[in-house]
């Protein structure tokens, strides 16, 4: 199955329907916004991504800090279509049960790598743009 067939099945998927569904509700209550987070951070350290996955660790790492910025009020400059797609996407991570139930080893994982690699790739403005905003406003902090 090629990328582009694996990510359509994904966004067609009543998980990611019923993700999408939450996405807005989530985006809306920052409390909420906080506690996705935790439990992206949980599932990060529980499946321990190495070597070609760091990358992919990465970015949802900066997924992460991007909603936070903006839950916490410093950042709005975040699209709330992006918005919600960004938190639709991590409500998906963290849900065991999706495409490809992450319990089993290895391709459980498959789909949601996957899917925040499209994510990142179609977020592109939008997180270069964060990401100079980060970038100057730790220059800010430190000078």
């Amino acid at each position: 199955m090629n990328d582009q067939s694996m990510i359509s099945r994904i966004l067609h998927s009543v998980f990611f329907k019923k993700a999408t569904g939450k996405a807005g509700r989530y985006a809306k209550n920052s409390t909420r916004l906080f506690e996705l987070g935790k439990e992206v951070l949980g599932k990060l350290q529980t499946v321990g991504f190495k070597g070609n996955l760091a990358e992919f660790q990465s970015s949802v790492q900066l997924l992460l800090r991007m909603v936070k910025a903006y839950a916490s009020g410093e950042y709005k400059q975040l699209p709330w279509k992006s918005l919600v797609s960004i938190v639709a996407v991590l409500i998906y991570f963290v849900s065991p049960i999706d495409l490809i139930p992450d319990f089993l080893p290895v391709i459980g994982i498959t789909d949601d790598v996957a899917l925040v690699l499209w994510l990142i790739k179609t977020l592109g403005d939008d997180i270069r743009k964060f990401a100079d905003w980060e970038k100057a406003a730790k220059t800010i902090n430190i000078g």
